[in-house]
Order: C-alpha cells, then structure tokens, then sequence
C-alpha cells in the first residue's frame, strides 16, 4: 500500500505532504489547482521521464518520494527476486531527484536503473491515464487482460507454451543448419580436417606462450641483465659489514646491549653473502644459445599465430580442437543428423500446436465468461444498449504466448451495428469506463495493491457518474485507490478525501494538498455541486449525498 508521498520543488509545489489510508483516497480541487501535478509527481517517481523544466522556478533540484508498506509474503518474495528487501518495518522507500543537469532514482538510499525501478513498482502500483485508457485500443491489450483474468487456469499452460517456443526455435535453428549440399560438405569437411590436424601437431599446452615469452624476454635482455647482476655484485660489500661485525663483538663484553647489534650484524653478513652466492651462480650459469634463441622465438610465433587463428589463450585454441571434432563428426553423419534434427523439429512443432490449442481452448472458455462479466459491468456504468465481444482468433504462426488473437469488440447500438473494434466505436470516456468494468471484473484476482485512477470521469456526470462511483468503490474494497475527480458522486464515495488548493503566499503561487475533517468534505462537495455560489440548500445537499454515499458502501461490505 502507498503509505505517502511527499514532493518538494515541483511546479507549483513548493512542498507537499500526503498520507493515504487504504480504501478510497479522493483527491478533488479547483481547475488549474495542480491536481494533474500531484498525479503526475507519482508517475515521475515511477520511472516516468523528467525534465529540469519542472523544477520550481528559482530552486536548483525538485524531488519526489513514495512510501509504500509491503506486508504481503507473496509481494516480498517477488522483490526479493528483484534483489529489493523492505526495512525491518516492511518499508519500501521509492525517489527521484531531478537536478538541472540529470535526474536519479533510488529504492531504500540504492541507485536503480529505470528498468528496473519500473519492475519493482509494476508489483506495487498500478497507474491509469488516459494513456492507459488507449491502450485499450491495441489488440495486444486484449490479450494480456484475457490472460490475467484466466491466470488460474492458463499460467501453467503459457509457461509450458513459452519454453517449448524456446525449444521449437533451437530446433528450427538447428535444423536450418543443415543446408549444405554434398559439395559444400566435402570442402567444408576437407579443411575440417586440416584445421584438426594443425592444432594437434602444433602440440600446444595451457600456459605455454607465457613460458616461451618469459624465455624470449631472457634471450633480448641478455646483455642487460648480465650487466646488471655485475653491477649489483660489486655493490654488496661483505668485507666492510665483516669488518664492522668484529669491532662491535670485541666490545661486547662491556655492555650486553651490543648483543642485539651483535646479531643483527650477524644477519647481515649471513644475507649479503647468501645474495652474492647466487648472483655469483645465477651469472655463471648465464649463456646465450643462438640456437636455443632461434628455435624459441620461432616457436612463440608459432603459438601466437596459432592463438591469433583459433583463440586467445590455449585453453581457448584447445577448446575450439573439440569443437572442430565434433563439426567433422556431423558432417561424415550428415544425412543422418540431417533426418534426426527433421524429426526432433517436426515433433516439438507438433507438440506446440498441441500446447497452443490447449490454452487457446482455456482462453476461450474464460472470454465467453469474462466477456459476459464486462457486459454486465458496462450495463452497470450506464451503457444502456451494448453488446460487448471477446473474439479469440487462431493465427497463422505461433509464438511464445500462443497462436491466438485477441479483440475487444462492442456495439452500442445492438440489432443495428455489429460490434466492432473499440478504435471504431468508443470516445475517450467510454474507452474510460471499459477500463474501470474491466478492473472491477479483475478486482478479485488482481494482485496490486494500490490502484490510481485519473481522468475516470472523463465525459461523465449524472447517473453514469453515480455508477462510476460505487465501481470505485467496491474495488476499493481489496484495493488502495487513489483518484482525482471533479464529480461530486465520485467525491461522496471517499473513504479519505484531500483537497488540492492553490494559493499565492509572499508573490509566488503554490500549491497545497491536505486531508478534509467531515465538515470540510461537505463543504468540498458542496463547492462540486453548487459551483461559485454555495448556499446552505446546497450544503444540505452535499451532506445528503454524503450519507447515501455510506449507506451504499455499506451495503457493499455485506
């Protein structure tokens, strides 16, 4: 659930705090009063995208921040998956800081990408625009609602669905590999061999090139090397140190003090000589071999050239022998392989057809029922003649998701119209309620749990407004719901209901948002109802509406 949302330096807003409750949160105010902000502040903090032109006039950065409560053992372990972990008090803390040169999105103080902060709040909140609402309009659409309202009995079928895809296009992929004809064969073969035959009497073993190198840099630094030593060889001085050794043990006896420079001259002499017994044998048993020289560097070319061809380490060139083997092995089987990989293809092809009727058989049991939820629904948002339509189609392929289409069809005037695409038919506010029948019908089995509404009056008012409302209403039941409004008969059905009001303070407009008494509410329906005049008849008509509003609601609860 949206616990809060605070906003700061965003537009209008020069600071904003809201706390919702669950049920039906309503947020109302006066044209222009920065309702669309406040919604549009939450889909900024979604992952929507931001520009330095909202940043409040006159500040450097605006931020957002969303406070979400994550109770559910199901909700938690789907963003574990997602490598997001609540507080200890089940907290989830979403931001977004917008800054004239960048904007950045956190999860609990952690940068997220877009991608990803869009994944963890999908499991949270579900936001509708009349984006949204359009969306409708895609056939795609269609499918994914007919799909989450049948998840019970079709989500073991799509997943059986999409991973035999994955295994009918490695098939069809494997099967198109065998395209060449007995010509191509021999050569491709022929020189099969010849690169099998090269790498294995090269002789080549992990780590050689290392070796050989080591060696090579030897060999050029040679003469470098054996000055170097020489020179280190006269630095090392025994004698002084041997000399200094004696002077310190001949006093000794007078201060046992002298014990420990005593040893650790000692030491000394003991190191320098053992470093100059090996430089001494390290130089003696330097030699330069220009055949020795000739054969290395000729091999390490050798082994370059063969890693250059095949792979960049030995491993690598080692791997690529195995590969080669196998290549060969398939091409002297050829045929063989060839009728294999056929039948392999032509069974999983046949088993998908299979898996696809299946589920498209599922899916159509579940339109002819969904199907007549919605048309119920829309009767009840004041549709007063309509025909509504799910129509599954078979396609001519299949993909990951099945071979069916799906389509949303209606008419408003039955007997005379057939129905036909929504795109055809319905305006932007009846595409509006569509949405809502259709949430109302998934409000059941709809695991999100804070639902935003915006622009759902769109077009309306009177009884179809009165219908709107208690929609809203009965999916406030399992759902937070959030929604801006300017109808009073949506407003009357709050469970919480927070006005949106702009003023001007010190010359600067600003707009505030705060949670409404009782009486406020009244006042603010009274305000939705009567417009700029509001007379106590009005205000006796804004309590009246309130009143039915809670009786309706609780006949819902029973």
């Amino acid at each position: 659930m949206l616990l809060g949302l605070h906003v700061k330096n965003l537009a209008l807003i020069e600071k904003a705090e809201v706390e919702f409750a669950g049920g039906l949160n309503i947020l109302t105010g006066e044209t222009g009063a920065g309702k669309s902000i406040i919604i549009g502040s939450v889909g900024l903090a979604l992952g929507g995208k931001a520009s330095k032109d909202m940043i409040r006039q006159g500040e450097e950065s605006a931020f957002v921040e969303l406070i979400f409560s994550v109770e559910e053992e199901e909700k938690r372990a789907a963003l574990a998956a997602l490598d997001i972990v609540p507080d200890e008090e089940g907290l989830l803390i979403i931001s977004k800081k917008i800054t004239q040169a960048r904007s950045t999105s956190r999860i609990n103080d952690e940068t997220v990408t877009t991608g990803r902060l869009r994944a963890v709040t999908g499991l949270l909140l579900d936001m509708h625009g009349q984006h949204d609402h359009q969306s409708l309009l895609h056939k795609q659409k269609h499918l994914e609602i007919l799909d989450e309202y049948s998840r019970n009995e079709t989500e073991q079928l799509k997943k059986q669905v999409a991973d035999g895809y994955k295994k009918y296009l490695s098939l069809k992929s494997a099967l198109e590999g065998f395209s060449l004809d007995e010509e191509g064969r021999r050569r491709e073969a022929d020189f099969t061999r010849f690169e099998i035959d090269e790498i294995e009497n090269a002789g080549i073993r992990p780590g050689e090139e290392e070796e050989l190198a080591a060696r090579y840099r030897k060999f050029v630094h040679g003469q470098k090397i054996a000055d170097s030593m020489q020179i280190a060889y006269r630095a090392i001085d025994t004698d002084e140190i041997g000399r200094a050794l004696r002077e310190v043990e001949s006093v000794v006896a007078y201060d046992d003090v002298l014990q420990d420079i005593v040893s650790g001259l000692a030491d000394v002499e003991s190191i320098l000589s053992d470093l100059n017994r090996s430089i001494s044998d390290y130089m003696n048993e330097m030699e330069f071999d220009a055949e020795d020289f000739r054969k290395t560097e000729e091999r390490l070319d050798f082994v370059r050239s063969l890693m250059a061809k095949y792979g960049n380490t030995e491993e690598a060139v080692l791997k690529r022998l195995e590969e080669k083997k196998a290549r060969l092995e398939e091409l002297e089987h050829y045929d063989e392989l060839a009728a294999e990989a056929k039948i392999a293809f032509e069974a999983q092809e046949k088993e998908m057809l299979a898996l696809c009727a299946e589920l498209s058989e599922a899916r159509k049991k579940a339109a002819a029922i969904l199907e007549a939820r919605i048309k119920e629904e829309l009767l009840d948002l004041n549709f007063l003649h309509v025909d509504f339509k799910i129509d599954v189609r078979k396609l001519e392929h299949f993909s990951a998701t099945g071979f069916d289409e799906v389509e949303f069809l209606i008419s408003t005037n039955p007997g005379s119209i057939p129905p036909r695409p929504l795109g055809d038919v319905a305006s932007g506010g009846e595409l509006s309620r569509i949405m809502l029948a259709i949430k109302t019908v998934l409000a059941d089995t709809d695991d999100i749990p804070t639902l935003i509404f915006d622009e759902i009056d769109t077009g309306i008012s009177g009884r179809t407004a009165q219908m709107v409302s208690e929609r809203l209403s009965y999916i406030a039941r399992k759902h937070q719901v959030l929604c801006i409004t300017h109808l009073p008969q949506i407003a009357a059905m709050a469970d919480t209901h927070f006005e949106i009001k702009k003023t001007v303070e010190h010359g600067k407009t600003i707009t505030k948002i705060h949670q409404l008494n009782e009486e406020e509410q009244v006042e603010e329906l009274a305000r939705l109802l009567g417009g700029a005049e509001i007379t106590d008849a009005v205000r006796e008509n804004a309590r009246e509406m309130k009143r039915l509003a809670m009786e309706r609601k609780a006949e819902f609860a029973i």
